[in-house]
């Protein structure tokens, strides 16, 4: 006689987002998947994916990367699927589940994780083709697109979603706006003063951002019915080909709500503290639930839904406890956090506040009434007391006495709170996994780990949102110093070589595009740090025009319109006026387009001429001026030479020993263009009373009786420093043959965005090992830096003049694509007899 195994009982899940697919996993680890038939129903046709790191999508990743269930995790595990179908009603007293296609599926269990849906406000317009929403990959195709024929795009809503959707269409090469209806960006999660920070920032992208505005319909055009604009409440209006709507998301609840399960007041299922709703056969987890009369849109929370459903439906006892809900924005030159009571709505509560407006940073503490515990915080520019300020707001690590050195400038590393070192082992590294740094230490100890990719996957830190990435690095390092392990020192996850290393690899094998780079020597498809690095070393390397091909999509935000955005969103004209040397008539012609452009002119500190307030498409017809009357780009939007400042040397000054003018002409004609790991200034002073203040240069040179003495390594910055002597009495040849090849071996050997002052420090040797080098040869480059040099000064042509002798390369400096009118929205006021803008 042969014994039937007894039928096992059913756990539907119905969805399959993130939430979801944490759930299943956990199910997994707890033998759910041993002891129910599982059946998992997802709406979408491709399983879980990272919806947090979606705009990576627009940046090359694919939908395979994104992906967060492994091809054949579901089936390996047993659990049955059926994805491009949609749950649409409960039967509770059967305890079944009918979807679209009408099947009706049995369950013993149920788990509702059928997330949330994007709210679009309901004007008139809002479904005309050319607007969209921001939630999923076949959104984001579609975006993509339709983007491929627009010029302008803009975002309704300026929470986070808001604006990664506005990085999205940046991405995309679109101008971009972001509309937000509050007075700040980000109001759910920021004050006003961090928000205003938090503005000028995104503006600095590229990005407009317009506040206080409410849509009131979207413009439709008469002849094709798209989308061609939004019309605000306040009767102003904003052109945009292409319209996404990202203001805020709902809870996609009507499946629960049908089922007569009991609702939240604002919408979501209401959940237990074990996420079972008030039917004890269904649990609901994620966006979709409420929980003590909150809804959590973050994917932290969610997580912590799903361990507790899966550890219930194994029958373990599991609580829900939502922690400490905090949020760090990453959008490339933007950082953003907020932790706790950031408004201050506890009674009592009391602010300490600190602002840098030089570092462009905003911190504000947020106390109790006793103002001895920490209850919040706003962080914008500098996060770099993120994890520490969030463990104190949990509790896993104390206040200090004096809560305000937490934002006040730290003097030295050794007393730096804020090092991952100084954290306790409870303290939570991780958010999303709930992961602590004793368990990353000890995994990274016990399991002898030695690459990121390693603690990542043993330990599950940094694979949700991703913010703790770089603590979690700094941990491994740290125990591989302990343990005297080599430290890698990769550009990034994508190349597992340094910035010097990749230079010699792209100069040796002379590979000319990223493509090629990341495809014979990286992984993946890249990232914000390794494709500006690489452009720079593309360009090091050779003068072809930046914004040519593949070229343009890998470069900063400035080099992408050859000019500095401003705060405003319009840009500044800076042409090249050498060694500050200029004659009357090139002044009557900047003098005229200033005054025929309306544009706030300014002597800047390195004895050029500022023209601010130039719309985008003013750009070309403001060049096309400036180089007839013999101008060339200035370069003040690249990681280049900026300027050789000088003063006016023996020719005029009685004290002058040298010709200091001439000179410094000289050398910023010959170095002009030439592209680096960050920006270069130089200058040229006549006498030893350096007038031009060459020591706080990164090549200084200063004339003496006999020649020029010449100085290398000076900045400003936040660090400012000297520059230290390198040679005396040059000659002529001779300095310029020194500083030919300090440029090259700078730029050879440098980390990204690493200024000559650094770069100088850590050299093994430091100025003694330089000298060893550029004077002695004493590793045989010195011949191949020369000419390394003698290259880029044949080739070297203006980008703008290369820019206007194609109409093709000049498609990209248009504000609408579908108009000639200018940005309305830009408004300015006088002040000193000039232009500037409003105040925000």
């Amino acid at each position: 006689m042969t014994t039937q195994e007894p039928l096992r009982p059913t756990l539907v899940v119905v969805g399959h987002g993130m939430v979801s697919q944490r759930f299943l996993e956990r199910a997994v680890a707890l033998g759910v998947h041993e002891t129910h038939e599982i059946l998992v129903i997802g709406e979408e046709h491709r399983p879980a994916y990272d919806r947090v790191h979606l705009s990576t999508f627009f940046d090359g990743t694919t939908a395979a990367e994104l992906s967060l269930a492994a091809p054949g995790w579901l089936e390996a595990n047993g659990i049955a699927s059926t994805f491009g179908t949609r749950a649409i009603s409960i039967d509770r007293e059967l305890r079944t589940v009918t979807t679209n296609t009408g099947e009706r599926v049995t369950y013993d269990l149920l788990v509702l994780a059928t997330g949330s849906k994007p709210f679009v406000p309901p004007i008139a317009g809002n479904d005309a083709p050319g607007t969209f929403v921001y939630r999923t990959i076949d959104d984001l195709i579609a975006i993509a697109d339709y983007a491929a024929g627009c010029r302008t795009g803009a975002v309704v809503g300026g929470g986070l979603l808001g604006l990664e959707a506005g990085n999205a269409l940046r991405l995309l090469g679109l101008t971009t706006h972001v509309v937000e209806f509050a007075s700040r960006l980000m109001p759910a999660q920021l004050d006003e003063g961090g928000a205003a920070v938090l503005r000028r920032e995104i503006e600095a992208l590229g990005i407009s951002v317009h506040c206080s505005k409410a849509a009131a319909a979207v413009n439709v055009s008469d002849d094709r019915g798209i989308a061609t604009g939004l019309c605000f409440a306040d009767g102003t209006s904003l052109n945009a080909d292409l319209i996404v709507f990202s203001a805020g998301i709902r809870p996609r609840d009507e499946l629960a709500r049908e089922a007569g399960l009991v609702m939240g007041e604002r919408g979501g299922v209401v959940i237990d503290d074990r996420c079972l709703t008030s039917d004890p056969a269904i649990f609901a987890i994620g966006e979709v639930a409420c929980h003590d009369g909150r809804v959590y849109g973050l994917v932290a929370p969610g997580y912590q839904m799903a361990e507790t459903a899966a550890a219930a439906c194994a029958g373990q006892p599991a609580t829900f406890v939502p922690g400490n809900i905090s949020t760090k924005l990453k959008l490339i030159g933007v950082d953003v956090a907020s932790i706790g009571d950031a408004h201050a709505a506890t009674p009592l509560a009391q602010e300490v506040v600190y602002a840098n407006p030089r570092t462009r940073s905003y911190q504000k503490l947020v106390l109790d009434s006793t103002g001895k515990k920490l209850i919040g915080a706003v962080l914008v520019g500098d996060v770099t007391a993120f994890t520490t300020l969030t463990a104190m707001v949990s509790g896993t690590m104390a206040t200090p006495r004096s809560p305000e050195s937490l934002i006040l400038p730290v003097g030295n590393t050794a007393s730096n709170p804020f090092t991952p070192a100084a954290l306790p082992d409870a303290a939570t590294i991780c958010s999303c996994h709930n992961v602590t740094k004793g368990m990353i230490v000890n995994a990274i100890r016990t399991d002898d780990l030695c690459e990121l990719s390693a603690v990542k996957s043993c330990t599950k830190a940094a694979t949700g949102c991703g913010s703790c990435t770089a603590v979690v690095n700094e941990l491994l390092t740290n125990e591989m110093v302990k343990a005297g392990r080599t430290v890698s020192t990769a550009l990034c996850e994508h190349f597992a070589y340094s910035r010097q290393q990749l230079f010699d690899l792209v100069r040796v094998k002379r590979i000319g595009s990223f493509r090629d780079l990341i495809a014979t020597h990286g992984t993946g498809r890249g990232c914000e740090i390794c494709k500006p690095a690489v452009a720079s070393i593309l360009s090091s390397l050779g003068n072809d025009y930046i914004l040519d091909g593949e070229q343009a999509a890998l470069q900063d935000t400035n080099d992408a319109f050859l000019a500095n955005i401003q705060r405003d969103g319009t840009y500044s004209v800076i042409p090249r006026i050498p060694g500050g040397e200029i004659t009357p008539d090139k002044l009557i012609v900047i003098g005229e387009v200033a005054r025929d452009f309306d544009l706030y002119t300014k002597i800047t500190g390195g004895q050029r001429i500022d023209l601010l307030g130039a719309r985008l498409e003013q750009l070309p017809l403001i060049w096309d001026r400036l180089l007839s009357a013999g101008f060339e780009s200035g370069h003040a939007y690249g990681k280049a030479l900026r300027t050789v400042k000088s003063c006016v040397g023996s020719t005029w000054c009685r004290y002058g020993v040298q010709d200091a003018v001439g000179l410094a002409v000289r050398t910023e004609l010959r170095y002009r263009g030439l592209r680096a790991p960050h920006k270069i200034k130089m200058a040229v002073s006549g006498c030893a009373r350096e007038c031009a203040e060459a020591q706080g240069k990164d090549i200084g040179i200063i004339a003496t009786e006999n020649g020029y003495n010449l100085y290398v390594g000076g900045n400003g910055g936040l660090r400012p420093q000297h520059a230290v002597l390198f040679a005396t009495d040059l000659d002529t040849d001779t300095l310029l043959t020194y500083v030919d090849r300090i440029l090259m071996f700078y730029i050879r050997t440098a980390d990204r965005l690493e200024r000559t002052a650094p770069w100088l420090n850590k050299l093994d040797g430091g100025l003694d090992y330089l000298r060893d080098v550029v004077i002695n040869d004493s590793l045989g480059l010195a011949a191949d830096l020369d000419a390394q040099m003698a290259v880029h000064v044949a080739t070297y042509e203006c980008e703008w003049k290369a820019a206007l002798s194609s109409p093709e390369r000049l498609d990209r400096f248009v504000t609408f694509a579908n108009t000639p009118d200018p940005d309305a929205t830009l408004v300015f006021v006088r002040e000193r007899d000039q232009r500037i803008p409003a105040p925000s």
